[in-house]
């Protein structure tokens, strides 16, 4: 029985979510993880919803916020539903972005433990990545691989910003074979990619190795499963693989579990954990950001692809605020009412809906409330929407939690049983990498081409000769603006994107396009949030 649906328990939780108990490793009093042993008795099949957004500017869009609210609102409607949500990383909570649980009443708990180690997944992930780093450079030391050491692919990563391990050099002071080589950060791992998109142990297995991590002298692609540690990774990888539940602040069961990001890499929570959702809730509410450009296109032309998946609605989160710097207005003038200026950045809203039209899939706009929100702004969005034929709700969810959600939840699940044709990903597989990216930049973007750098050109050249490009293109580009420049905001006109690299994940199984200048490890601010986190003398933290 309920203790109340303001502040049910996570043992509440677990009841509702009706999980055989067998099958759940309690980790102390308020999270779990599930065995994946529970989708081989469950073949349930819920509604899919996936939930992205706006292009993201410093006012918030709070995606993950609706996210959490809708579902609230939907269980509010008395149904069962369930979330599969991506874990935050501890580079953004200590850098600039703070933490990533939601806000107000929608948020998933427990917040803080969430935002710092959580379960350890993101420490397995980052051990199990520098285990392949270590040996790769011991086995260059000893010579016992056919590696050239100026071809090395695989970096090593960390879970934390840091500009200074961009570019580092290692094996100096005859430690080891010197070589040049970097840092990413973890969410840009190919193994949390590879755990995201694996569907069983054995699969991971089958990822780790295929992964590919340099190449010969003579250009020949080397293997991870020629270090002969693919069972050691493993090894590390069996809690990590089996997706963790927490539980929303009025009890909503959650799947939190794997974190890539969207700018640098696919953007997505792990299949296992949406497939989890699905199969014990009618309806499974998942996210992908940043922007519908870059994770929700992912979400549909990666993830869907691999794991055959095939979301019933989609959600595209606004706010007055953001429409309005997407208008020109300044961040200190938000507050400011300026219907003028949301009718501008309304064409930032138009050029998702356009590019999430390509799927042919139910959309709902979802525009987060804020309280000092204008309703002739909010009526503004109502009237574009309607104009565009495309369904609306307001969702006063941070203020009110699910009962503010209510109106888009039932607009959602309507949305849901809507007939549709055939999921269909944007492009072939089978296109040429030039073409995959054309149609992305083009279709999704907006942009009018695409143009090469001589050394992405020759990375992909590499590539072609290696039999490795036949697979689908996972784009690394800035997550503010549709451009590969981060100041252009709403709905530029007349742009190229540039792709200035390429990267093999093929353990993974897509080929990743680096674009302008973002970077797969990120940098701190001039003044980090760490600085503003605590724990005070009965050890509760603060500041997240």
């Amino acid at each position: 029985m309920l203790h109340g649906m303001d502040q049910p328990t996570f043992t509440d939780c677990l009841d509702r979510l009706g999980a055989n108990p067998d099958y759940l490793l309690p980790i102390g009093h308020n999270k779990a993880k599930i065995s994946l042993k529970a989708l081989e008795e469950n073949h349930k099949q819920g509604k899919l919803i996936l939930v992205s957004a706006i292009t993201p500017t410093p006012s918030g869009e709070g995606k993950t916020t609706i996210s959490i609210g809708l579902a609230q609102g939907i269980q509010a409607l008395g149904k069962k539903v369930c979330l599969a949500l991506r874990q935050p990383s501890m580079g953004p909570v200590f850098g600039r972005k703070g933490g990533a649980t939601g806000g107000g009443k929608s948020i998933i708990v427990p917040t803080e433990e969430i935002n710092m180690h959580f379960t350890g997944d993101f420490h397995a992930i980052t051990s199990a990545h520098n285990l392949i780093s270590a040996v790769i450079d011991n086995a260059l030391y000893f010579r016992t691989i056919n590696l050239d050491e100026r071809k090395v692919t695989w970096k090593r990563v960390m879970d934390m910003n840091d500009r200074c391990l961009r570019s580092i050099i290692v094996g100096l002071n005859k430690q080891g074979i010197p070589r040049e080589t970097s840092f990413d950060i973890t969410p840009a791992s190919e193994i949390m990619a590879c755990l995201c998109l694996a569907t069983s142990y054995a699969d991971m297995r089958k990822r780790i190795d295929r992964i590919v991590i340099g190449f010969t002298s003579d250009n020949q692609p080397v293997f991870a499963k020629e270090l002969g540690i693919t069972g050691a990774i493993m090894a590390l990888l069996k809690d990590a693989m089996m997706p963790n539940i927490v539980r929303s602040l009025e009890g909503v069961p959650c799947f939190l579990h794997g974190g890539p990001f969207a700018n640098i890499a696919h953007g997505c929570n792990s299949i296992l954990a949406t497939r989890m959702a699905l199969r014990y809730g009618d309806y499974a509410v998942t996210e992908a950001g940043f922007a519908f450009d870059l994770g929700a296109e992912k979400f549909l032309d990666i993830k869907c692809r691999q794991a055959e998946l095939s979301p019933d609605a989609i959600v595209i989160v606004a706010t007055a605020r953001a429409l309005k710097m997407h208008g020109g207005v300044a961040l200190a003038d938000l507050k400011i009412p300026n219907v003028k200026a949301i009718q501008v950045g309304l064409e930032n809203l138009a050029a998702h809906l356009d590019a999430a039209s390509n799927y042919q899939r139910p959309i709902v706009v979802a525009i987060n409330k804020f309280v000092d929100d204008d309703e002739q702004e909010l009526q503004a969005i109502r009237d574009f929407c309607q104009q565009r034929g495309v369904d609306c709700a307001v969702a006063d969810i941070f203020a009110q939690g699910g009962s503010g959600g209510t109106e888009l939840a039932e607009k959602v699940i309507a949305a849901t049983h809507k007939p549709c044709p055939e999921f269909k990903p944007l492009y072939d597989v089978n296109m040429s990498v030039e073409e995959k990216i054309q149609t992305i930049a083009t279709k999704i973007y907006g942009a009018s081409g695409v143009e090469y750098t001589a050394a992405a050109k020759k990375k992909l050249a590499l590539f072609e000769a290696s039999g490795l490009a036949n697979q689908p293109v996972c784009m690394a580009k800035t997550q503010n603006s549709l451009t590969d420049n981060p100041k252009l905001l709403g709905r530029p006109k007349n742009f190229t994107i540039t792709v200035r690299d390429f990267e093999i994940a093929n353990g993974a199984g897509f080929l990743v396009a680096l674009c302008g200048e973002i970077m797969r490890m990120p940098a701190l601010p001039r003044v980090p949030n760490a600085t503003q986190i605590n724990l005070d003398e009965n050890g509760i933290i603060h500041g997240v």
